[in-house]
């Protein structure tokens, strides 16, 4: 295989990545909404919630991007097939990070949380200051999962066109009878992104208050 194939499968890399990113952090910023959701113990708030994860989590993503990726469209909403990807990876991805997140605002002792209550803390400062630090730390592994589940998951968004590291595979195999080659390029720049991802995760959790270093 060529240098030449092999740069294109990297440049095709970065929409890889980049898709992957900003699903997991709008994934993350809805999974704090769901997980508050869920623990407010109010029906109100439970059930839809439930109903949201529920769905997610046991619809396949490639149908869900594929009615994604339709119904917006449907709804008046004319967007480009990059956004539908990241619309349907961010919604998945939510799903299963507000399940983490909520055992590990479940985790946190209460007896720090009353200690909290009674030196005056409000409870904006019992969340900044407890509450989010320990569930932060207890999920953060199962974080980092999520994220490489997502780097590998976002393989699929080929389905709604759009021409990421998967898809730019598919492409030069078929126009280069080099499937072989081309797969196993694809496949190593996977399991390097995925390597570093793992490794800064693990950084990152050694550096977090009270992780053994």
């Amino acid at each position: 295989m060529s240098i030449k194939l092999f740069e294109l499968l990297l440049y095709a890399s970065i929409y890889t990545v980049a898709i992957s990113v900003v699903s997991i952090l709008i994934g993350f910023a809805i999974a704090i909404l769901l997980s508050g959701m869920l623990l407010s113990k109010k029906g109100l708030f439970v059930v839809p919630a439930q109903i949201f994860i529920s769905f997610f989590r046991g619809v396949p993503l490639l149908v869900q991007l594929l009615l994604i990726y339709n119904m917006l469209p449907a709804i008046g909403l004319n967007v480009p097939s990059i956004v539908a990807a990241i619309v349907g990876l961010s919604l998945c991805t939510a799903a299963y990070q507000a399940e983490n997140m909520r055992g590990g605002f479940a985790s946190v002792p209460t007896g720090l949380v009353e200690s909290a209550e009674m030196v005056g803390l409000t409870p904006g400062q019992i969340f900044r200051r407890i509450k989010a630090p320990i569930a932060l730390r207890l999920t953060f592994p199962a974080l980092v999962n999520e994220a490489i589940l997502i780097l590998k998951a976002s393989s699929l968004v080929s389905v709604v066109g759009v021409i990421e590291l998967t898809r730019m595979a598919q492409d030069l195999a078929g126009s280069t009878f080099l499937p072989l080659q081309i797969f196993a390029a694809a496949g190593l720049i996977y399991l390097v992104i995925n390597w570093i991802v793992a490794l800064a995760g693990d950084l990152i959790e050694r550096s977090l208050p009270g992780v053994p270093r």
